[in-house]
C-alpha cells in the first residue's frame, strides 16, 4: 500500500493547501511539504531491496477488460526520480514560500504545485501503461495552470497553451503508441513489456510504435523540433520553471526513454532517430543560449541542449551510454533547478533578468553570487562538480561509436562544439550578472540578498553539486548503479565514478571545451555580431500564426457546412451515414438469412401499423406543434407496448415515464413558442429530403431483416446465468444496470446531472414573456391552475410516492428499479407544480434539487468504491440474506445503494431541468403565489 500513498498523498494535500493558506504563506508552506516527507519516509523501508537490484509490485485490479490495473512499481530508475520529484519538490515549496508576493493566490499556487507532483509520481511509480498515460495527460494539464498562474500576463497565457498544445499532441501520440506495443505484447503490464522486448523489436509494427513512443518523449522533454515551447513557458513564475524544467516535467520523456528502453532499444531505428534527434536538441539549444540576454532565457536554452545531451546518449544505445544519460539526469537536476532558483533571486531583488543591466552583482550579493557560479561551473564541466564527472562520461561514449568512414569523427566533435558552448554561456552567466560594472537603471536599487531561508533550498543543491563532484562513488554511487540495473534491465557493466580518471582522450576533449569556451566568451562581440547578421525566428509569432490558420480553415469548413438549418443537418449526416456504409453493407451481402421471418400475429400487426401511421402523421403535421407532439406521444405509448408485448416490463414502464415526462417538457416549451411552424422548405427539397430518408429507411430494414434472420449467439445467456448467482437479483435487467454494467450506469447518471445543471445554467437568468394567447388567438385561461387539478393532485402525492418506493425496493428481482422509480417520483412532484405552481409546491418541497444530484452522485460513486476497500474492482457489488422475526428471510444487496443514487440522480436533475423551464416566466412566481393562496 506503501506506493499508492507515495502518489496520492500529494493530491491528498492539494485539497487541504487551501485550507492552511489561511495562515500564511509560513502555514501552507509547512502544511504542503509534509506529503513529500511522508512519502520519502514510505519509500526509505524498500531502498536495501532496490540497491540489490530488486523491485517492488503493487498492484490492485481496476478495468481489467480493457487491460487497466491500480498497479505500481518501484525500481532503482524509479527510485531516482521519485526522489528528485520529492526532495526538489520541497525545496521549492520552501522557495515558494519566499518568492511568492502576499496578495496572490497561494491556495491556489501550492495546490497545484501539488497536483502536478503527484502527477510526476505517477508517471514515474506506474507499472501500467495505461494507468501511466493518465498521469502523463494530468502533468499536461497541471502543467498549463501552472505556466498561465500569472494569467493577467498574455505571454504566460500564450506560454502555457503553446506548453499544452505540443505536449498534449505528443501525448495522443504516445496513446496511440502504447496501443499497438499493448497490442504486440498482448498486457499493458511493464513488466511483461520489458520482458517482450525481442517481440516487439520483431513485430512489423515496431517502427510505428516506436516512432509514436518517440514522438511523445520528444515533445514532453522538449527535443528538436518540438524545442520552442519550453523557452516560452519560462513566463511561469520562477519556482514553476525551476521545478517543472529541471526535474520534472521535462523530464518525463527522459524517463520514458529510460524506462522502455530495454524494450524498444538497440535497433537501428532507435539509434537514428533518437541520437540525431538529440545531437541536434544539443547544438541548437547551446547555440541559442549563447545568445540570450533574458537570464531565464539563457538557462531554458541550456535545459534544452542539455535534454538533448541526455537524448543523444540513450540513442548511442550503448549501456555504458545509457549509465552515463541516468547519472547526467541528477546532475542536471541538482545545478539547473539551483541556478533557476538564484536567477529567482535575482529578479526578486533587483526587478528584472535583463542580464545587459544586472551587472556587477556580486558586491551587493556576494552569497547568492558565491551559490550560483558554483552551480553554473557545474553546468559548464568545471572539474570537482558533478556536471564534469557526466560531461567526461558523454565524450568517452562519444569516442565508442563505430560509424562508418568520416562519420566516425562527428560524435566527438558534436561533443566537444556542444562543451564549447557550455562553459561560453555559462561564462556569460558569471561574468556578465556578478561582475562586468555596475548595474544598469536597476528597478530595485540598490538590490540587497533575499530572506536567509530563501537561499537554504539554493544550499542544499549547490551541496550537492559538490559532494557528488568530489566524492561520486560514496554520494550518489549506490543510488546510480540501482537506477542503472533497472535502465538496462540487466547487468550493468563496469564503470568508475572517480574525480579523475587519468589524462586520456576524454580529458583532452574537457579542456579544449574549457579553453574553447572562455575564448568564445572573450570573443563574445564578434559571435553577437555573427548572430545578429541572421533574422531571429519568434517561435511564439510562428505557433501563433499556425494555431491562427488552423482556425480560419476550421471556421471556413464550418461556414461551409452550417448554415444554423437542422434540417440541413440532419441531411448531412444522413447522407455521411449512407455514403459510408454504402460499399460495406453491399459486401456483405443484404438478404433474409436462412432462418427467415417469423409469423405475424393480428395484435402486433395492428400495432405496428398504427404506429407507422403515427410517425407519417408526425412528419405531415410538424408544422401544428400540438397536434403534432399529441401523435408524437401515440408513438412513445405504442412503443412501449411493444416492450411489454416482447416481454420487456423493465422497458415499457421506463419508456411510459419517460413519454410523461417528455411530453411535460416539451409543453413547457410549446408554450413560448408559436403554435404554427412557417413554411421554408422548397417544394424541390422536400423531394430530396423525402428520397434520401426513403433510402435510409430502406437500408436500414434491410440490414435489421439481415441480421435478425440470421443465427447468432447471444450475450443474454450469460446474464440469464450469472443474474441470480452473481448479482443477487432474478431482475436482469435492473442487475446489469447496478453490477455488470454499473460503470455504464454511473457515467450515464453522471452526463444527465451535468445535462440538468447546464439547462440550469443557461435559463438562470433567462426571463421570457409568454404569448397573450394561444396559436389560434384564443386568451390563455384566467385559472392558472384549476381547482379540481388541485384536489386531484395533492391526494396523489403519497400514494405515487409509495408506488414508487415499491417500485424501487423490488428492482432487484421484480420490473422496477432506481431509475423507474425516480421517474415515478418526479412525475409525482411535476404534477404539484403544474396542480398549485412554484411557490406552493416549494414551500413544502425546500429542497435544492442541485443537492439532490450531488447526493445521488456521491451514493453511487460511493458505492462503487467501497468495492475497493475489500480488494475488488470499483462497483463490485455484493450481496447476503437476513431473517427478520416478522419479515422472515430476505434479501439485501450492496447494490441497493448505487440504485439509490440513480434513484436521487434521476429525480434531482429531471426536476432541476423541468422547474427551471417553467420558472423562466416572469409571470410563474406571481401567479403561483397568487393561486396557493
Amino acid at each position: 500500500m506503501s506506493l499508492p500513498l507515495v502518489v496520492f498523498l500529494p493530491f491528498l494535500g492539494a485539497i487541504a493547501a487551501p485550507l492552511f493558506a489561511l495562515g500564511g504563506r509560513t502555514a501552507i508552506a509547512i502544511a504542503s511539504s509534509v506529503p513529500a516527507l511522508i512519502a520519502l519516509a514510505a519509500l526509505f523501508p524498500h531502498w536495501e531491496t532496490l540497491a540489490n537490484g530488486g523491485t517492488v509490485l503493487q498492484s490492485w485490479e481496476w478495468l481489467p477488460a480493457i487491460g487497466i490495473s491500480f498497479s505500481f512499481r518501484l525500481d532503482g530508475l524509479s527510485l531516482l526520480f521519485a526522489l528528485l520529484i520529492l526532495i526538489i519538490g520541497v525545496l521549492i515549496i520552501l522557495y515558494a514560500r519566499y518568492y511568492l508576493k502576499p496578495a496572490e493566490n497561494i491556495g491556489k499556487f501550492y495546490a497545484l504545485l501539488l497536483c502536478f507532483k503527484g502527477s510526476m509520481l505517477g508517471i514515474v511509480l506506474s507499472s501500467n501503461l495505461l494507468l501511466m498515460m493518465i498521469f502523463w495527460e494530468l502533468t499536461s494539464l497541471t502543467s498549463f495552470l501552472l505556466i498561465s498562474f500569472w494569467n493577467h500576463k498574455q505571454d504566460a497565457r500564450r506560454g502555457a497553451r503553446m506548453a499544452l498544445a505540443v505536449t498534449g499532441g505528443g501525448g495522443l501520440a504516445l496513446l496511440a503508441g502504447i496501443l499497438i506495443i499493448g497490442n504486440i505484447v498482448g498486457s499493458f503490464e511493464l513488466d511483461d513489456v520489458l520482458a517482450a522486448g525481442d517481440v516487439i523489436k520483431a513485430h512489423a509494427m515496431y517502427p510505428v510504435a516506436l516512432t509514436l513512443v518517440l514522438l511523445g518523449a520528444f515533445t514532453k522533454s522538449a527535443q528538436f523540433p518540438f524545442h520552442f515551447w519550453l523557452p516560452h513557458a519560462m513566463q511561469a513564475p520562477t519556482p514553476v520553471s525551476a521545478y517543472l524544467h529541471s526535474a520534472t516535467m521535462v523530464k518525463a520523456g527522459i524517463f520514458l526513454m529510460a524506462r522502455l528502453y530495454p524494450a524498444l532499444a538497440g535497433t537501428e531505428q532507435w539509434f537514428y532517430m533518437v541520437s540525431f534527434t538529440g545531437m541536434a536538441t544539443l547544438l541548437i539549444g547551446a547555440y541559442v543560449a549563447m545568445f540570450k540576454h533574458d537570464l531565464k532565457g539563457l538557462l531554458a536554452h541550456s535545459t534544452v541542449s542539455h535534454l538533448g545531451l541526455i537524448t543523444l546518449l540513450f540513442g548511442m544505445g550503448t549501456e555504458l551510454a545509457a549509465v552515463a544519460a541516468v547519472f547526467h539526469v541528477i546532475n542536471h537536476a541538482t545545478f539547473k533547478a539551483s541556478l533557476f532558483m538564484a536567477a529567482g533571486i535575482i529578479d526578486h531583488e533587483t526587478g528584472t533578468r535583463d542580464m545587459r543591466r544586472i551587472n556587477g552583482l556580486w558586491r551587493y550579493m556576494p552569497h547568492t553570487a558565491t551559490l550560483a557560479m558554483v552551480a553554473a561551473s557545474s553546468m559548464a564541466g568545471v572539474p570537482l562538480l558533478n556536471g564534469f564527472l557526466s560531461k567526461e562520461m558523454f565524450f568517452a561514449e562519444s569516442l565508442q561509436l563505430n560509424l562508418p568512414g568520416i562519420w566516425a569523427w562527428l560524435p566527438p566533435i558534436v561533443a566537444t562544439l556542444a562543451g564549447i558552448f557550455a562553459v561560453a554561456y555559462s561564462a556569460r552567466f558569471i561574468h556578465d550578472v556578478f561582475f562586468n560594472g555596475k548595474p544598469v537603471n536597476l528597478p530595485i536599487y540598490p538590490p540587497h540578498e533575499p530572506p536567509r531561508y530563501m537561499k537554504i533550498p539554493v544550499e542544499i543543491l549547490v551541496f550537492a553539486c559538490i559532494m557528488v563532484g568530489m566524492f561520486p562513488a560514496v554520494s550518489v554511487g549506490p543510488l546510480l548503479y540501482a537506477a542503472a540495473h533497472a535502465t538496462l534491465g540487466g547487468e550493468v557493466p563496469d564503470y568508475q565514478l572517480a574525480v579523475i580518471h587519468g589524462f586520456n582522450l576524454p580529458l583532452i576533449m574537457s579542456f579544449a571545451a574549457f579553453f574553447g569556451g572562455l575564448i568564445m566568451y572573450s570573443q563574445r562581440q564578434k559571435f553577437f555580431d555573427f548572430h545578429a547578421r541572421f533574422k531571429e525566428i519568434d517561435e511564439k509569432a510562428v505557433f501563433e500564426a499556425i494555431v491562427l490558420r488552423i482556425v480560419d480553415l476550421a471556421n471556413g469548413f464550418t461556414a461551409r457546412i452550417e448554415n444554423g438549418s437542422l434540417q440541413r443537418y440532419g441531411m448531412l449526416l444522413v447522407v455521411s451515414v449512407l455514403a459510408v456504409a454504402a460499399m460495406p453493407l453491399l459486401d456483405l451481402g443484404i438478404f433474409i438469412g436462412e432462418t427467415g421471418l417469423s409469423p405475424v400475429d393480428w395484435p402486433t400487426a395492428i400495432a405496428a401499423g398504427v404506429l407507422i401511421i403515427c410517425a407519417l402523421l408526425t412528419a405531415a403535421v410538424h408544422r401544428q406543434r400540438f397536434y403534432a407532439l399529441v401523435v408524437l406521444s401515440v408513438v412513445g405509448l405504442i412503443v412501449a407496448l411493444a416492450f411489454a408485448r416482447f416481454s420487456a416490463p423493465d422497458l415499457a414502464m421506463t419508456q411510459l415515464s419517460v413519454e410523461v415526462v417528455t411530453i411535460v417538457l416539451l409543453m413547457l416549451a410549446l408554450y413560448y413558442m408559436p403554435g404554427w411552424t412557417p413554411v421554408e422548405t422548397p417544394l424541390k427539397r422536400r423531394f430530396r429530403d423525402i428520397a434520401i430518408a426513403g433510402i435510409a429507411g430502406i437500408g436500414m430494414t434491410l440490414v435489421t431483416l439481415a441480421m435478425l434472420t440470421q443465427p447468432f449467439s447471444s450475450i443474454s445467456d450469460f446474464f440469464l446465468e450469472n443474474s441470480k448467482p452473481g448479482g443477487g437479483g432474478t431482475n436482469v435487467v435492473n442487475v446489469i444496470l447496478v453490477d455488470f454494467r454499473g460503470f455504464d450506469t454511473l457515467g450515464e447518471i453522471t452526463v444527465l446531472a451535468i445535462a440538468a445543471l447546464g439547462i440550469y445554467a443557461l435559463l438562470k437568468n433567462t426571463p421570457l414573456t409568454p404569448p397573450p394567447s394561444d396559436g389560434e388567438g384564443h386568451a390563455w385561461s384566467r385559472d392558472a391552475y384549476p381547482l379540481m387539478l388541485r384536489l386531484i393532485a395533492r391526494p396523489l402525492l403519497p400514494l405515487s410516492l409509495m408506488v414508487s418506493a415499491f417500485i424501487f425496493l423490488r428492482g432487484h428481482n421484480l420490473p422496477g428499479g432506481g431509475f423507474i422509480a425516480g421517474l415515478i417520483t418526479s412525475i409525482a412532484l411535476i404534477l404539484q407544480y403544474i396542480a398549485s405552481g412554484l411557490n406552493w409546491t416549494q414551500d413544502r418541497i425546500p429542497f435544492k434539487y442541485h443537492n439532490v444530484i450531488g447526493l445521488g452522485l456521491l451514493f453511487a460513486t460511493i458505492a462503487g468504491a467501497a468495492s475497493l476497500a475489500f480488494g475488488y474492482p470499483f462497483l463490485t457489488s455484493t450481496f447476503g440474506y437476513i431473517t427478520w422475526p416478522v419479515v422472515g428471510k430476505f434479501e439485501v444487496a450492496s447494490a441497493l445503494v448505487f440504485d439509490l443514487g440513480v434513484y436521487l440522480t434521476v429525480i434531482g436533475a429531471t426536476l432541476l431541468a423541468l422547474v427551471t423551464i417553467g420558472r423562466i416566466s416572469p409571470h410563474s412566481a406571481i401567479k403561483s403565489k397568487r393561486e396557493g393562496a
